[in-house]
């Protein structure tokens, strides 16, 4: 079995005012023209969920609610799983000095980033995609 290392770019910045993702200097170059686009994806690594059970996990109750049933891992977006890798679609708000704000992210308040990429309609939106039922089903509430 491969091993792979990830080396994170940075960390999500988030409070009750804004959400910023702080690139490391050595990234910043990589930034370069990524303003011309209205949106871009974080990939992030669900760091606090990192443990050996975590992992192991391969059946969850979708967005943790018990009325759903069991579904495998890869059927869902939840932060227990094999590779610990999280997504978030996100509006640019502005750019300044390897800050991203960006509208929201998912992600917790310094969670690694281990990517970013520019959202591109033509290829990352399928408008006739098809979910399950349960998509359309309200969040439990807490």
């Amino acid at each position: 079995m491969l091993n792979y290392t990830i080396y994170p770019i940075g960390t999500i910045e988030k409070s009750s005012e804004k959400t910023v993702l702080r690139i490391y200097d050595k990234y910043l170059e990589g930034l370069s023209k990524i303003e011309e686009f209205s949106h871009l994806i974080c990939y992030f690594w669900f760091d606090r969920n990192d443990t050996v059970e975590g992992r192991s996990r391969l059946k969850v109750h979708p967005r943790k609610d018990p009325d759903i049933p069991l579904h495998g891992v890869f059927a869902t977006r939840s932060p227990l799983r094999p590779n610990l890798i999280g997504m978030s679609i996100c509006r640019i708000i502005s750019i300044r000095d390897g800050m991203i704000e960006v509208d929201r992210t998912d992600a917790l308040h310094d969670t690694p980033i281990i990517d970013i990429k520019p959202y591109i309609p033509k290829s990352d939106a399928v408008p006739d995609a098809g979910v399950p039922n349960w998509i359309h089903k309200p969040w439990p509430k807490k």
